[in-house]
């Protein structure tokens, strides 16, 4: 979908621009300046704008969005860019904040079944990796469940061969750095996410209404990733 729309979105633009060039060739149309000031800022707004739409985490296309339009604006002289620069940081918290605050009071099913979980959980490993690597591989032992940690560093968390007899959670953190989660298939996944400059990732997973057991990710990205293979 996200493909097919930034396809249709680049495409009607490019027809645009070339249509205004033939016309202005022809001197059907005035003078037609393509190459405004900040003309250049078109290729952050347009594909931010898109991710809008297309993307389930929408916090680094609005952070994007707004960039891109205060970078335009800056450009033709709206403000400075000295002001731009002030804002860009209070932005990115204020946004980020907001979206943790609206998760907070949404009525969100996965958040409260997390909360269940983790309020009866017990044996629940715990692996942080801060500048530098870790590995979790747990074979043919009982898994209850994990905090992962990455921190300018990465966690690759293998439970393939894990013993999954009841849904369990996982709470991974990325903060300029990144978690891998594999999981065996006879587990379904659902994830609840926060994320700035990020992302949590689970493309690749198809869950089965055959599968009994669920793994709940709790994720939370800033600067890095999470992906669950």
């Amino acid at each position: 979908m996200k493909k097919k729309l930034n396809g249709i979105v680049w495409g009607v633009l490019l027809v645009i621009v070339g249509v205004l060039l033939a016309l202005d060739s022809l001197n059907i149309v005035g003078n037609v300046d393509l190459f405004f000031d900040g003309w250049w800022t078109v290729f952050i707004i347009v594909p931010c704008a898109v991710g809008l739409f297309t993307e389930r985490d929408k916090k680094g296309n609005l952070i994007g969005l707004l960039v891109g339009v205060g970078l335009l604006l800056a450009c033709q002289d709206v403000f400075d860019f000295d002001l731009l620069w002030k804002l860009f940081v209070p932005l990115l918290i204020i946004v980020f904040g907001g979206s943790i605050l609206i998760k907070s009071f949404k009525n969100n099913e996965t958040v409260k079944i997390i909360k269940e979980i983790k309020s009866n959980e017990t044996g629940a490993r715990s692996v942080c990796a801060v500048f530098g690597g870790a590995d979790v591989r747990p074979e043919n032992e009982e898994f209850n469940g994990a905090e992962l940690t990455a921190v300018f560093g990465g966690v690759d968390c293998d439970l393939r061969n894990a013993v999954i007899e009841k849904d369990c959670v996982i709470e991974a953190t990325a903060i300029f750095g990144g978690v891998d989660i594999l999981l065996p298939k006879n587990v379904n996944v659902k994830t609840n996410s926060n994320s700035l400059f990020g992302g949590v990732s689970d493309k690749q997973r198809q869950n089965s209404e055959e599968n009994t057991i669920t793994v709940y990710i709790n994720g939370t990205a800033v600067f890095g990733g999470i992906e669950i293979k």
